[in-house]
């Protein structure tokens, strides 16, 4: 059974078309349709059936996909941990994190890791909360930066750091000319907030609720600039995360008419974590991006996330 043909064959159960698998394979598309018939006799089950155009799996070929997934896998991350052997200054670090990480402490923590270890390959993915625990657990990331320890048997987990969150409210809005504010005193205003499933909607919900009430929901989007750019709109208030290494929140964005008032009847932050799977050898690049990111944020005045 051929490797390459393996490849193919989850190309096309994962949407391409033959033509297209042949190409990337640079063989013709008889031949490469020759080679799945060959698989799937060597199998002993129709892999494949034809839906109009297209190839979709059967049900023998669903099962199969999962044990190819697998052995390819293997056979990627086995190739990486020889290549990392033969050049341990090299190799590949496959990092997924919080979209609202990518603003500020992922920039800075690979910075600093690459003038250390110039010859490492970085694979960047943004996702949600419910998303990036999957990704350790399916072997398409081997680190994630997230936003609470995912509690699962398989995942290893360590805080890097809390992020405080503090409300953002309009210039104009009434209490625009505190410094620190009740979360209680907003529980009749409108929330922007990010759409469920992300790492910031859960600790808006759980502060809200801390304070004594359930948000009243004005608009759910996909990014923390949206929510920036909404309440500077006057169209309703929200917790933003604010990064450490700021010398004050106002530093978070000083183009937007946006004033960060400190939350002073509930804990308004929220840890940020490192997490790989537990059960599987890390290659070296991403054991020492651990060793790092848990370095670099370990004295507040050093770190990315520190004061400088």
């Amino acid at each position: 059974m051929d490797l390459q043909v393996l490849r193919s064959f989850q190309a096309v159960a994962e949407g391409s078309t033959v033509t297209e698998a042949a190409a990337d394979a640079r063989v013709t598309q008889p031949a490469l349709s020759r080679a799945l018939n060959r698989l799937e006799r060597e199998v002993g089950a129709e892999l494949f059936q034809r839906v109009g155009r297209v190839l979709r799996l059967t049900p023998a070929g669903r099962v199969f996909k999962e044990y190819v997934d697998a052995v390819l896998d293997s056979y990627d991350r086995g190739l990486r941990a020889v290549a990392e052997v033969v050049d341990p200054d090299a190799g590949v670090v496959s990092l997924a994190f919080l979209h609202t990480l990518g603003t500020w402490l992922v920039p800075k923590l690979v910075d600093g890791f690459g003038r250390d270890f110039p010859g490492v390959r970085f694979e960047l993915h943004q996702a949600d909360e419910n998303s990036l625990a999957q990704r350790l657990l399916d072997s398409t990331a081997d680190l994630i930066i997230t936003g609470k320890d995912p509690g699962h048997p398989l995942i290893a987990w360590r805080r890097l750091l809390v992020e405080p969150l503090w409300l953002a409210v309009p210039t104009r809005h009434r209490l625009a000319q505190r410094r620190r504010v009740r979360l209680a005193e907003v529980a009749d205003e409108r929330f922007i907030v990010l759409k469920p499933g992300y790492g910031l909607r859960g600790s808006t919900e759980t502060l809200c609720r801390q304070a004594g009430f359930s948000p009243l929901v004005g608009f759910e989007g996909e990014e923390v600039e949206t929510l920036r750019g909404l309440v500077a709109a006057g169209l309703g208030v929200s917790l933003i995360p604010v990064s450490p290494g700021a010398a004050t929140a106002a530093e978070t964005n000083p183009d937007l008419p946006i004033r960060y008032l400190e939350v002073t009847d509930v804990h308004g932050a929220r840890d940020i974590g490192i997490a790989w799977p537990a059960a599987r050898t890390l290659p070296p690049a991403p054991q020492r991006f651990i060793d790092h990111a848990l370095r670099a944020t370990a004295e507040p005045g050093r770190g990315p996330g520190g004061r400088a």
